[in-house]
């Protein structure tokens, strides 16, 4: 801010000169105090005055709504919607969201630091603020290939970037708490920047739990219960809630949030696609689940904005008082938090569910042509096995972890799988497509229902190479060539033809399209998933099958390289 900047503020806020818009009429929610007050806000260019009564250029009445902090969005992929981050602006603003922390992580996983730069520089072309971390495990593990590596030395210069927050979460936690030397050489080059670092810890607990905390691993968005939740909060961690497209945790953790750790509890979507944020919303959707399950409203909305930004160092954001940003969110209510108008920056930029500013999409060329196979066939899935004892990757609806477990498949005289179509396991297989390896991993899966056809995917959390299940493997070659000649996204194949697909032309991830042509892709991608190929009812046919391929939620999991156990941390047989 330069002086004369301040001085007209200070002059706003003293009443000397009119506001440069006065927001009249509302029930401001303060995060600090907890009260709900009655009066009008005064901006003057992209922060808050004052609150008070205020003479302005531009007057608004808010007819007596909630007058909240702008949403902030503690942990999000944007890759995972599926659409751009100009579009996610468009799509997420509308609901309230005003920031959001972002993790670059799959499109560096394909692209490297010419996938952050892509994202960096799109974000310049949405009023939503992204705000960026450095993925810190590029790949995620060293038991999958990506297309890039990202090690200490090649984070020293976008780690130093102002618009960088800091490491984004750490996945590899086996690492941390082994006190891995390349581990600590990244976990440094954060510590010497005086920067973050965001947590990812499933399942971690005491000695280990202790280890991971104890190198200032900030928070963690991977509890599934209460008692996981209780234990980081007790270590001095932040506890992101999550609500996504793929994993519903909100519900549960909400019963351990108490008013004595309620400010060290955040909102978050991690994965959220765009047919849930058009159909259910964003964070607007997470603080309806806080009311109903009994959270006070004034506390909910404090954990989707002031603690959040607390939390990673947004200290000019998060709440409605004098020097603040001038994010501000009107809302109907408290209980169903219906979105009215939304300002960011002083900037009114949605009103009733319509983005005001126009879309501007950034370049796409440094990121296209991400899909490059080599030495690929059908035969790559044969898997010439001895014995028809196997290992089974377990689904688990409604969540991304899975069940390991052994089952008894018929073999032919090659030792080649013959399927039952009486029994759910049908062959899964990674194609590797960065560095042309032309590696192909195969396994087994249990619980996807397919009956016919296969689904091939260049979404493959965290390397994001092709995933792909089907009842034969001419089914699975046509799914997997059908999706290279199409530079990735999602295909449907049934008798060898493509039934429906959707191309993902920025780096194999995401549409270049609007929300709502992706939203209707998914839903005949959905519809023939479940109506042509048989896939279950209960199981969401494209988040399910894209976190088949990651290996760092257990129990068990395919990578391109093979089988893997995360509960050990290393490849099994496909026999059992």
């Amino acid at each position: 801010m330069k002086k004369d900047e301040l001085k007209r503020l200070i002059d706003t806020a003293a009443g000397r000169i009119p506001a440069d818009v006065v927001i009249k009429n509302c029930k401001i929610v303060n995060v600090f105090s907890g009260n709900i007050t009655e009066g009008s806000i005064a901006i003057c260019g992209d922060q808050i005055a004052g609150i008070g009564e205020y003479e302005g250029k531009e007057v608004i009445d808010a007819e007596g709504r909630y007058a909240a902090p702008g949403f902030i969005d503690s942990h999000i992929h944007i890759e995972s919607s599926y659409v751009s981050p100009e579009e996610i602006g468009r799509l997420l603003v509308p609901h309230g969201g005003t920031t959001i922390i972002a993790d670059p992580h799959e499109i560096v996983n394909v692209c490297g630091i010419r996938g952050l730069n892509y994202m960096m520089e799109a974000a310049k072309g949405t009023k939503l603020d992204v705000k960026y971390v450095l993925p810190s495990c590029v790949p995620a593990t060293p038991f999958e290939h990506a297309g890039a590596v990202l090690n200490a030395p090649e984070m020293k210069e976008p780690i130093k970037r102002e618009e960088i927050l800091g490491l984004g979460e750490f996945m590899n936690f086996p690492g941390v708490i082994g006190a891995d030397d390349a581990v600590l050489d990244k976990l440094m080059t954060a510590k010497e920047e005086g920067k973050i670092i965001d947590g990812h810890g499933p399942g971690i607990a005491g000695k280990e739990l202790n280890a991971y905390a104890a190198a200032r691993i900030l928070a963690d968005h991977e509890c599934s219960t209460v008692e996981e939740m209780k234990d980081r909060l007790e270590r001095g961690m932040y506890i992101l809630l999550r609500q996504g497209s793929a994993c519903h945790n909100l519900r549960t953790l909400l019963q351990g949030v108490t008013p004595e750790n309620s400010r060290r509890c955040l909102l978050c979507s991690d994965d959220r696609q765009p047919k849930t944020i058009l159909h259910e919303g964003h964070l607007d959707n997470h603080l309806r689940i806080c009311v109903e399950e009994g959270l006070d409203p004034v506390t909910a909305i404090r954990m989707a904005t002031l603690n959040a930004a607390e939390c990673f160092r947004l200290y000019d954001r998060g709440a409605i008082a004098p020097g603040y940003r001038a994010d501000l969110v009107l809302l109907d209510d408290l209980k169903e938090f219906h979105v009215n108008r939304v300002w960011i920056a002083g900037e009114l930029t949605a009103e009733e569910g319509t983005y005001l500013q126009e879309v501007h999409l950034h370049d796409i060329s440094s990121v296209k042509g991400s899909v490059v196979v080599e030495d690929f066939s059908k035969e790559k899935f044969k898997m010439h096995l001895k014995s028809g004892h196997v290992h089974v990757i377990g689904i688990l609806p409604g969540g991304v972890v899975t069940k390991k477990e052994t089952a008894d498949i018929q073999l032919d005289e090659n030792g080649e799988f013959v399927r039952d179509p009486k029994v759910d396991i049908v062959k899964t297989a990674v194609v590797e497509r960065h560095q042309g390896t032309g590696n192909v991993a195969c396994g087994f899966l249990k619980g996807y229902g397919i009956k016919e056809g296969a689904v091939a995917l260049s979404i493959a959390h965290d390397s994001h190479n092709i995933i792909v299940v089907g009842v034969s493997d001419e089914e699975m070659e046509a799914a997997v060539n059908a999706l290279i000649a199409q530079e990735g996204g999602i295909v449907l194949v049934k008798d060898g033809q493509v039934i429906e697909s959707m191309p993902m032309p920025i780096a194999g991830l995401m549409s270049d399209c609007s929300g709502e042509w992706v939203d209707q892709k998914l839903t005949d991608i959905h519809e023939k998933a479940y109506s042509e190929l048989g896939i279950c009812g209960d199981v969401e046919p494209v988040m399910t099958l894209c976190f088949m391929s990651l290996a760092v939620i257990p129990e068990i999991k395919l990578t391109d390289m093979g089988l893997f156990d995360v509960t050990t941390f290393s490849f099994i047989s496909t026999e059992a």
